[in-house]
């Protein structure tokens, strides 16, 4: 299964290991941009420790181990897309779990409505216009369980979405915040547990894939690939091989 799935980790022989199980940091989520401008992903496999950089942007830095790594030196996400598809949320439409914002602006009411072509060339992001009961609250979005909540009802309705959001400007790091359990630190932002982005990924690959192919995009294993890889897995063509020689039928 190694070779159909697997983390893009250098791997290492460390008597450093960290004692915590698991942590895939990146910097705190902004209330007025999609952020999560670096993750790493840091697991313990006996003696050994392994991590992975992810960059928005497509460019990923391997450091070895947590001292090597200089955070000031990490450039912020790209701005969002220019004429990407922008969903405007706030507390009345998060409180309500309204959708209707998402339907407006993106034309997509249902999943049968949705045509990849365009969505993929322009893209689709969010702002989220979040106003805190508490202004000293310090919890990021991703945080507040009504958020959470309002985008686990959206990923429901289109489990498809990741592969169309706006990668480069960090929304697809963003949604999976949402959606992924996680921990917040104060130096290292959100800290996945990684078990559980693992079956996210996989889980999106396969929805992912197959609604390429059912609406004949080109080159659907490439770009469920890339999706998977700006979440910092790789997956090998075994994996899609079996996925097409044991198909399930959609009607």
């Amino acid at each position: 299964m190694a070779a159909i799935f697997q983390t893009l980790l250098p791997i290492c022989s460390s008597s450093t290991s960290r004692q915590t199980p698991w942590n895939t940091p990146s910097r705190p989520i902004s209330d007025s941009m999609a952020s999560l401008p670096i993750s790493h992903l840091y697991r313990q496999q006996g003696q050994v420790a392994v991590s992975v950089a992810f960059n928005p942007s497509g460019n990923f830095d391997l450091p070895l181990y947590d001292d090597e790594e200089d955070t000031s030196k990490v450039e912020p996400p790209m701005p969002p897309s220019e004429g990407r598809f922008e969903i405007v949320i706030d507390n009345d439409v998060i409180s309500r779990l309204d959708l209707t914002p998402f339907h407006t602006v993106t034309g997509i009411t249902s999943p049968s409505s949705a045509k990849p072509k365009e969505y993929l060339e322009r893209t689709i992001g969010f702002t989220i216009n979040y106003t805190r009961e508490d202004p000293h609250d310090p919890r990021e979005l991703s945080e507040f369980p009504d958020i959470r909540l309002w985008f686990l009802r959206l990923d429901a309705a289109y489990p498809w979405l990741p592969v169309l959001l706006d990668w480069r400007a960090g929304e697809l790091a963003r949604y999976a915040a949402m959606l992924v359990p996680h921990q917040m630190n104060m130096r290292m932002g959100v800290v996945f547990n990684p078990e559980a982005l693992e079956l996210f990924v996989m889980q999106k690959v396969f929805v992912v894939y197959l609604w390429l192919k059912q609406h004949n995009i080109p080159k659907p294993r490439l770009k469920t690939s890339d999706m998977a890889r700006m979440l910092g897995f790789g997956i090998g063509d075994e994996l899609y091989d079996l996925i097409d020689k044991h198909p399930i039928s959609t009607s």
